[in-house]
């Protein structure tokens, strides 16, 4: 990258700069200031060598790395705003996590963080339930959502499916979903599929005075995937999920932006292929952050150490923070963030989780949580409505503040549940 000054430890970022923070590892013999001279140009206005067409470009349009930690090898790079479109994510990311990865002049880098602002945020409504939408839906004041995900992932025909959906329902979820390898399958095509189980989720309904959940997974190439969404809403569905790192996050902001009323679910699967290296990719901070942008209710951000899942409690916290706080203060592993308007998402917690979770997860996430149990619940050793039934018990436990020990002694089914797999 030809060296054009970008390093300036004097700069103070303008209130209409777009900021990231990088982890940076310098190649062999190079320093952290030469690699991020070549990280803020090569995603902006830079390129290897003289030409003698940047004479005709407009000034004023260079970014700033404002701030180089020798010790933890972090950078923060200031750009103004209008080297990008303001509405267009795929832009701001085909600069700042584009060729950047792929250059010499770094060993690694990481994308930890990117402050975005207000006259890019503004361009976003964000979600249009978010969290306080999801409980007037549902009536749900206060307690976390409890759902679980059909198992196993792929095999069962229509029928079954829609039965072990009614069966969770009955037995205490809230939400029941598809898993995110399920779409349109021959041995259970998605229309049908929709069709049966919004009818088992009418009956269940009916018989236990609550409102019910089905999220149908509708991933598929982006004007197919509308028609699914769609006819979701026409057959009586409230929610649509999508695996939002495989559809892209153009065909995320399509989709919220056909406003079709419904609940909006992000599955993040894929997502770990760029954010768990820790020294390389991008975090799913930046992802959780373009997720409220782009209008998402629901999103998976991890089980804040708890059940299967890789990611520490604390990222996990900041991670939930970003996507549910109003604003956020810097910290040293993400920037400052305003959000003008954007209702907050619902986080969810999913990946080997089972009841005897229930206690430690809400005292680290508190109740502003979506609880999923797969396994935890069809792994039940009375079966599917048994094991929803001890997931919504521990949730009642963890509310009326008794231990689930406590709680299990009157309740068969989380008792089932605790001698199986602890706590």
């Amino acid at each position: 990258m030809k060296q054009s000054g970008f390093v300036d430890t004097n700069y103070s970022p303008e209130k209409e700069d777009l900021v990231c923070l990088f982890y940076v590892e310098p190649p062999e013999g190079k320093s952290l200031a030469w690699s991020a001279e070549n990280v803020a140009g090569e995603s902006s206005v830079g390129t290897w060598t003289d030409v003698s067409t940047a004479e005709h470009a407009l000034s004023g349009l260079a970014p700033h790395v404002f701030s180089l930690d020798e010790e933890s090898n972090i950078i923060k790079v200031a750009y103004p705003v209008d080297l990008f479109e303001y509405d267009n994510i795929p832009c701001i990311l085909s600069s700042v996590a584009g060729n950047v990865f792929g250059m010499k002049a770094i060993s690694n880098l990481r994308l930890m963080d990117i402050q975005f602002p207000e006259k890019i945020s503004s361009k976003f409504a964000g979600p249009r339930f978010g969290i306080p939408g999801i409980r007037n839906l549902l009536k749900i004041p206060d307690r976390p959502l409890v759902g679980t995900i059909v198992k196993p992932k792929l095999g069962l025909p229509t029928e079954e499916h829609a039965r072990v959906a009614y069966d969770a329902w009955v037995g205490g979820c809230d939400i029941v979903k598809d898993d995110e390898n399920l779409t349109s399958q021959v041995f259970n095509p998605f229309e049908e599929r929709v069709k049966q189980t919004l009818a088992m989720r009418k009956k269940a309904e009916a018989e236990t005075g609550e409102m019910k959940i089905y999220m149908p997974n509708v991933t598929a190439e982006t004007n197919e995937m509308l028609r699914r969404a769609k006819l979701v809403k026409d057959t009586g569905g409230r929610y649509v999920m999508v695996d939002i790192m495989t559809c892209g996050f153009a065909a995320l902001q399509t989709l919220a932006d056909a406003d079709l009323g419904l609940v909006l679910h992000a599955h993040r699967a894929m997502h770990a292929a760029v954010t768990r290296n820790p020294r390389h990719g991008i975090t799913m901070l930046v992802i959780a952050k373009l997720m409220r942008l782009l209008g998402m209710d629901q999103l998976h951000v991890g089980t804040f150490d708890v059940g299967k899942m890789e990611g520490g409690s604390d990222e996990i916290k900041q991670i939930a923070e970003a996507i549910t706080l109003d604003s956020v203060d810097e910290t040293p592993i993400r920037l400052a963030q305003n959000w003008p308007g954007q209702k907050p998402v619902f986080p969810v917690a999913s990946g080997g989780l089972h009841p005897g979770h229930v206690e430690e997860l809400m005292s680290r996430a508190g109740s502003d949580i979506i609880i999923q149990m797969g396994g935890g619940i069809h792994g039940h050793p009375e079966g599917t409505k048994a094991g929803s039934a001890a997931a919504r018990q521990a949730v009642d436990a963890v509310m009326g503040g008794t231990t689930l020990a406590e709680y299990a002694k009157t309740h068969h089914e989380l008792s089932k549940a605790l001698e199986k797999w602890g706590t």
